[in-house]
């Protein structure tokens, strides 16, 4: 448990050190939903009339902010290998699965720090935040968070520079977001469309995220829909967690 809490330390110290990557991390998801918000609200009718654009994107913001912490968090797991710091964990006596849940931890704690900061903009999207849909959120965001952050690390882990993993963000990780229902419903989508959308497992943490946004802790509860993308969420978390122990665990041949 020192190893865990250590490198998750050191994430977090290295984030409050660098505040321009907080503003930056923030100012970026802020900018997309007012402006891609507006834009859209007088053209675009989600559910029903009472609710607009702003208010419908203001969950999937949240999601790509998630997802952007992922990637700045993981994407030091290179820098750490160039600089030979990364060396210096793996033969230290710490367990791989220490190292692992450091890494994880520290991002995933970074990821919830930022979404809790723009929670504060709810009240401008027409959202009021109780007590208790507030902790809610926290825990999903934890859990997307940690998802995020495990598929970061897998890709960072075989990557080898910076630029191969920019581009595979621009690839993999972006579209994933896209196409996770935060910009438009999916059932207004394009029949092949909707099918990419149900097996992208970024959308059931979407979804759950946005019923966590609109609805009470009474009705979840009872809610379906809420509770098998809680469960999908649950399961890719689990999964991108358990695969970067395993990769890490896997010794290069040769």
């Amino acid at each position: 448990m020192n190893g865990v809490v250590v490198l998750c330390q050191r994430e977090l110290v290295r984030f409050l050190r660098q505040p321009t990557r907080l503003v930056g991390s923030l100012a970026q998801p802020l900018l997309f939903w007012l402006f891609m918000g507006s834009g859209f609200s007088f053209s675009f009718n989600a559910f029903s009339t009472e609710i607009t654009y702003l208010q419908y994107f203001y969950p999937g913001i949240v999601l790509m902010l998630l997802l952007f912490a992922a990637i700045f968090s993981t994407i030091t797991l290179i820098e750490d290998r160039t600089a030979g710091f990364l060396q210096g964990v793996l033969v230290a006596p710490i367990s791989r699965l220490s190292m692992v849940l450091g890494k994880l931890l520290g991002g995933t704690f970074i990821a919830l720090i930022q979404a809790c900061i723009f929670l504060f903009f709810a009240p401008f999207a027409g959202i009021e935040l109780a007590l208790g849909r507030a902790i809610n959120l926290l825990f999903l965001f934890f859990l997307v968070g940690l998802g995020f952050t495990g598929l970061g690390f897998i890709i960072a882990w075989v990557v080898d520079s910076t630029a191969g993993y920019h581009a595979i963000m621009s690839v993999v990780l972006i579209p994933l977001w896209l196409l996770s229902g935060a910009l438009f419903p999916p059932e207004d989508s394009a029949a092949w469309l909707h099918w990419v959308i149900a097996f992208n497992p970024v959308s059931y943490g979407m979804t759950a995220i946005r019923y966590a946004f609109y609805e009470p802790l009474s009705s979840l509860a009872v809610n379906p829909d809420f509770l098998f993308a809680l469960l999908i969420a649950l399961i890719w978390t689990t999964c991108t967690t358990v695969g970067s122990v395993l990769i890490v665990s896997r010794r290069p041949g040769g």
